[in-house]
């Protein structure tokens, strides 16, 4: 028996509206149904928010509160989520995305309305927006797209018409093939910049600025590890441009505040400062960034430098090759 069909025959029998936890409950003390997951209330709330989001009207069921269903029969009113109420642990939208999707067993895609409904009716999400669905697809189509521009493996995979589900369930196939292969080639390249000397790597990041819309890029005359690197100014869309003094760390170990402080120290008074190092940023380098009272601090570490790099093909090239599959449907 389905999970769907014991929640039927349980809210048939109880009458009443049941929060999805004692719906759970209630469908494995009577053996309805079994689960081998270690959230069985996740997936039961998470199948019915699917079902509900995809069927609609014609849904077998409905919600009549915050985690809380009903069958749908016409005599209960239909419970519009409250955006505004503040739940305990919550997350951000796509740590909350990962965890609707990682709690259902059936390892099967969810529209993301239903994957936010399961977010929210759990406690997962604060928000005060309206519209807290829409936030929860741009943020996920956002971080796909980017790790398809860098090369990166994305936690997240789109199916199509809103639907979302997780790399981590495709297994074995081209696409993780793919994904696998670009994984191994950016550590590769994160190698190969950490080994060049400081003065090439300097003049790395000086195209790598220019490709990011950068211009008047001037790379300054090498003396060792002090003070600025590079300096340019970032042309943004408008007409605003935003001069920035960078240091280059090609380092291996975690790059520290007083580093920060440092470079926040050398900056003029009409200029931002911001680090490039192959490494990453400890905590503190990363609170004294952004440090209150104080100008920003721009941080980019070991892994985005490679992703910027990935997106405009510097030190690798894009081959773009035809897969095609069958399509049951279209014949």
């Amino acid at each position: 028996m389905s999970a769907l069909e014991a929640v039927e025959i349980v809210l048939a029998e109880a009458s009443t509206p049941l929060h999805y936890k004692e719906l759970t409950d209630r469908m494995l003390k009577r053996n309805l149904w079994t689960s081998n997951g270690k959230t069985p209330e996740a997936t039961v709330n998470a199948q019915l928010a699917t079902d509900i989001s995809s069927q609609g009207t014609g849904s077998r069921f409905v919600r009549t509160a915050p985690g809380t269903f009903a069958l749908n029969d016409g005599t209960h009113d239909k419970y519009e989520i409250t955006r505004s109420r503040k739940p305990e642990g919550t997350l951000t939208f796509l740590e909350a995305a990962y965890k609707v999707l990682s709690e259902n067993e059936a390892r099967e895609p969810m529209h993301y309305k239903a994957i936010t409904d399961s977010a929210l009716d759990q406690g997962l999400l604060d928000t005060k927006g309206l519209t807290p669905e829409a936030t929860m697809y741009a943020q996920i189509v956002t971080t796909v797209n980017r790790a398809d521009a860098e090369g990166e493996v994305s936690r997240f995979s789109k199916h199509g018409h809103g639907m979302v589900g997780l790399t981590e369930w495709e297994g074995v196939g081209v696409a993780i093939e793919i994904r696998e292969h670009n994984k191994a080639v950016r550590e590769k390249l994160l190698d190969r910049v950490s080994g060049m000397d400081p003065a090439g790597f300097e003049e790395l990041l000086g195209r790598l600025l220019a490709e990011m819309g950068f211009d008047e890029i001037e790379v300054t005359k090498y003396h060792g590890d002090k003070g600025i690197d590079l300096r340019g100014t970032l042309v943004i869309s408008g007409g605003i441009e935003v001069k920035m003094a960078i240091q280059a760390k090609r380092w291996k170990n975690p790059v520290q505040a007083p580093e920060v402080q440092k470079v926040r120290g050398a900056t003029s008074a009409n200029e931002r400062g911001m680090i490039i190092t192959t490494s990453k940023f400890s905590a503190g380098a990363r609170a004294e960034a952004e440090r209150a009272g104080f100008t920003p601090v721009g941080l980019i570490d070991g892994e985005e430098l490679i992703g910027l790099m990935v997106k405009h093909q510097i030190g690798v090239r894009r081959e773009n090759q035809v897969v095609i599959e069958l399509d049951d449907g279209s014949i």
